[in-house]
């Protein structure tokens, strides 16, 4: 008996250890085909869009917009030309104001053909992804180089906003201590056109810096 309970012994010890190796093959499949699996393709994809789809969609929309603005403020800039006379010392004199004839306003419509190029781009770039519902920001180095242009052309567009300002309000109060008048009134249509640039020129400029928001938020969220 002794015997025969030695040799059932291995039987028993084979039939308790066969549902355990059956249950470690299943938790093993379950574990390649379960949503483990599934999800790591899903946390990837969240990943590369920290921001969510509808911030990729607004990212969109500002390029958009600072297009309009700076077109805007090109085309009211180059279209700034007027003739009439003005009176000094009794003296009835043609003027002729236009654009071309200041430094600052050369280097604002410089800078807004510029920053109208650099966004639609970066128009272009980002439709392309966003229609093959791709990530419209898919790396850091893209994120920190598009950011960096954002960066120098907001800063572009202050200083020509600023520089077109000066001469504007130089043109509107004349100079003290002497004869010369307030140019604006006998060249109206000059002076709208310009300040009408300078206003779409710095709208262009809150629009970068937006954008240029948006892209530190992407770097700080992202994992890549």
């Amino acid at each position: 008996m002794v015997t025969s309970g030695q040799k059932m012994a291995p039987a028993a010890e084979v039939a308790v250890q066969l549902p355990e190796s059956k249950l470690a093959v299943e938790s093993i499949s379950g574990t390649m085909s379960g949503p483990l699996v599934g999800g790591s393709g899903g946390g990837a994809t969240a990943a590369m869009r920290p921001l969510g789809r509808k911030a990729e969609v607004m990212h969109v929309l500002l390029r958009l917009l600072c297009i309009i603005t700076s077109v805007a403020a090109l085309s009211f800039m180059v279209t700034a030309q007027q003739s009439s006379s003005i009176s000094i010392y009794g003296f009835t004199l043609p003027v002729q104001s236009k654009w071309s004839f200041s430094h600052s306003f050369q280097y604002l419509v410089g800078v807004c053909a510029a920053v109208a190029a650099h966004s639609l781009l970066q128009l272009l770039i980002s439709m392309s992804r966003l229609l093959r519902k791709s990530p419209v920001i898919p790396s850091r180095s893209h994120a920190w180089l598009i950011f960096a242009g954002d960066q120098v052309f907001a800063y572009a567009m202050v200083s020509a906003g600023a520089a077109a300002s000066g001469v504007t309000n130089l043109n509107r109060t004349g100079i003290h201590h002497t004869a010369l008048p307030n140019f604006c009134k006998p060249l109206r249509s000059f002076c709208d056109h310009v300040a009408v640039s300078i206003f779409f020129t710095f709208t262009s400029c809150f629009l970068l810096a937006a954008s240029a928001v948006q892209e530190v938020r992407w770097l700080s969220l992202s994992k890549f």
